[in-house]
């Protein structure tokens, strides 16, 4: 049963192989295809895509056991050639790139990749149970039907208006199961709908047929899961095409992340059902399928993994096998990068059954010698090896031949505190000052690689601030060089905490966390567990970098919102201030505007002020004389004085 991974909250695909659940395949953080033994309970074989960052594996499907030719083989008996071993051999995997991957365990390598069929990712892959067929589920809502023998697609039609999130194929080969969140049943030989099935209102992520007869017999059933729904539904393919509605649901404690199943053949054999959920709890049922059951039934046995500590932490289950006896079961619990794999004994007669493992003495680094290709170099006892790079805090000593071989004794008698160091610090300082004890070794404060191991062995986060506020980058190169090797993990481990902080201190671990890269990676990748370590800051990277298109397009709609408010407000008051006039001009009568008139002409002459005085005079005369005149003439004789003036002006310019 292939379980979806992109879906699915990031559930990372974990699957045993069919029928003698020898392999257990799973892809981790890393992208890596890594598929263990769980006879031997190690690594079996570990296979890296190309594109293993950026197409990441979102879901994985055994094919159905196969006769495995490895190699060149000797003739058989005549009693061995009746018994022909099958064994499972090929995997797909689908990819958010939208391609899917062949990978043969019998040949350690890929086998094909087939190409050109989806535009989206790959959420879901199944395989035919007899012909060379595999059929894939895409974010663009199409199915693909490809042929394994040309490696190109068959058919490909569209199944659901949302992407397609699971897929399952009938036991005879007749009909698939596809869901996105209606699930439709499929005829294989029209591709046209068979029945339709509505009642998730999530994403379907599991699809599984619990029986094994026709479906024209009122006996085909299958079940469902969807992801935040706490619930795996039972439907039955009815003949008279009455079946809407769900007969049977189990209860869960989380949504469904693993199923294994053991179908029922007849009405008189029980459906036996093993789920692991999302919080790491494994749920068994048995039920008879024989009609419509109105109670959601509980599991028959709920099965929890602790450690065995004085405070016990829960373990993760990540996946569960039924076997042929019904209180076995193959668990495989723990880390993805390194599961643990168990058959364990359950007493199905109790609810609730915890067991509890030490899972740190049962890890194992252990990788079969057939697969591994490093050479481990033979060691003589008395041989010393030679690490790379500088010794720790131990200063260059200078001073006489006695001294320095006083020093070698003391290193190696025991290795001084730190308090101790201190006070070696002060003493020096002091003695040097008065010159009395310049042949004693002093210890090196000047250097920063100094400072950053003590504060990272005491963990003292003044020591560690004051270094890592460096800003100039030969100084942070020169140091990170300096460092010895057993700090660096420490270091980094240290520099991942700080990046989670604020975005402003960042800018600067950022640059150690370069430079340590730059000088250090060579180390770094010796390191067994090194994806652990640096997974939390792979992972805290890669969801900056996606924030940050989404960050500056939130940003610049609020500038653009803070921009139109702003232009609004000001346009505002300036309407409110318009209202008021801010120059009010109010018309004057003639005879003001004429004397208006006149005081004009006046200014416009300011070298005849003595002409002007003389006719001012002359005017008030004639005004004196022509009172009881009309205004009419007082008009017109200020029209000849005014004419008089123009024409002495005339000759005065002359």
């Amino acid at each position: 049963m292939a379980t979806d991974g992109s879906r699915a909250s990031l559930q990372l695909p974990c699957v045993f192989s069919p029928k003698s659940r020898q392999y257990l395949a799973l892809c981790a953080q890393d992208g890596r295809l890594r598929i263990w033994n769980t006879d031997s309970k190690t690594l079996h074989q570990e296979y890296v895509p190309s594109a293993h960052l950026s197409a990441t594996c979102t879901c994985i499907a055994w094919g159905p056991c196969r006769t495995v030719k490895e190699g060149p083989q000797r003739k058989k008996r005549k009693s061995e050639a009746g018994q022909v071993e099958e064994k499972a051999d090929l995997l797909a995997m689908g990819t958010a790139a939208g391609t899917v991957l062949i990978y043969s365990t019998a040949k350690g390598a890929l086998h094909c990749t087939l190409e050109g069929g989806h535009s989206g990712g790959v959420n879901c892959v199944q395989w035919h149970p007899e012909d060379s067929l595999l059929y894939s589920g895409s974010d663009d809502t199409h199915i693909v039907e490809w042929d394994l023998q040309t490696g190109k697609k068959r058919s490909n039609w569209k199944a659901d208006r949302a992407a397609v999130t699971s897929l399952c194929v009938s036991p005879d080969g007749k009909l698939l199961l596809s869901a996105g969140r209606t699930i439709k049943m499929w005829d294989l030989d029209t591709k046209e709908v068979y029945r339709k099935f509505t009642g998730h209102s999530t994403a379907v992520t599991t699809l599984c047929f619990a029986t094994t007869r026709p479906p024209d017999s009122n006996g085909l059933y299958f079940l469902s899961g969807a992801e935040h729904d706490r619930l795996l539904s039972v439907w039955q393919v009815r003949e008279d095409g009455r079946d809407k509605n769900s007969v049977v649901s189990f209860t869960l404690t989380d949504e469904p992340q693993h199923v294994d199943l053991v179908p029922s053949n007849s009405k008189e054999e029980a459906v036996r059902l093993a789920v692991v959920c999302k919080d790491g709890q494994l749920h068994l049922f048995e039920h008879f399928l024989n009609g419509p059951c109105k109670k959601p039934l509980s599991p028959s046995c709920t099965v929890q993994m602790s450690d065995t500590k004085d405070s016990p932490a829960p373990i993760p289950l990540l996946a569960a096998a039924l076997g042929a006896d019904t209180r076995s079961a193959l668990l495989a619990y723990g880390n993805h990068l390194q599961p643990v794999m168990e058959r364990a004994e359950i007493n199905t007669a109790e609810r609730h059954v915890c067991l509890t493992r030490d899972i740190h003495t049962s890890l194992s680094l252990s990788m079969e010698t057939a697969v591994s290709k490093v050479k481990t170099p033979v060691v003589n006892a008395k041989s010393k090896v030679l690490v790379p790079g500088l010794p720790g805090h131990q200063a260059p000593i200078k001073g006489t031949s006695q001294g320095s071989e006083k020093r070698k004794k003391d290193t190696d008698t025991k290795e001084m505190s730190i308090e101790e160091r201190l006070g070696e610090i002060d003493l020096s300082t002091v003695s040097t000052e008065k010159g009395a004890l310049k042949g004693k070794a002093s210890l090196q404060t000047d250097n920063f690689a100094v400072l950053l191991v003590q504060g990272l062995e005491s963990k003292d986060a003044s020591i560690l601030n004051k270094v890592l506020q460096t800003r100039k980058d030969m100084v942070i190169n020169k140091t990170v060089a300096r460092l010895p090797l057993p700090v660096v993990l420490p270091f980094v481990e240290e520099l991942t905490k700080r990046l989670q902080g604020h975005p402003c201190t960042a800018l600067l671990i950022v640059r150690w966390l370069k430079a340590v890269l730059v000088h250090h990676t060579s180390y770094l990748a010796s390191l067994p567990d090194l994806v652990t370590q640096l997974g939390v800051l792979y992972h805290m990277i890669e969801t900056r970098v996606k924030m940050f298109h989404k960050l500056t397009k939130l940003n610049g709609k609020l500038h653009l919102l803070m921009t139109q408010v702003a232009t609004s407000d000001s346009s505002t008051t300036v309407t409110d201030v318009d209202h008021t006039a801010k120059l009010v001009y109010e018309e004057e009568s003639s005879d003001e505007d004429e004397a208006s008139g006149d005081e004009g002409l006046q200014d416009a002459d300011s070298d005849n002020w003595e002409e002007e005085e003389t006719m001012e005079e002359d005017e008030k005369k004639q005004s004196d004389n022509d009172e009881e005149e009309d205004p009419d003439s007082r008009t017109e004789s200020k029209a000849n004085g005014e004419e008089d003036m123009e024409h002495e002006n005339e000759s005065e310019e002359e």
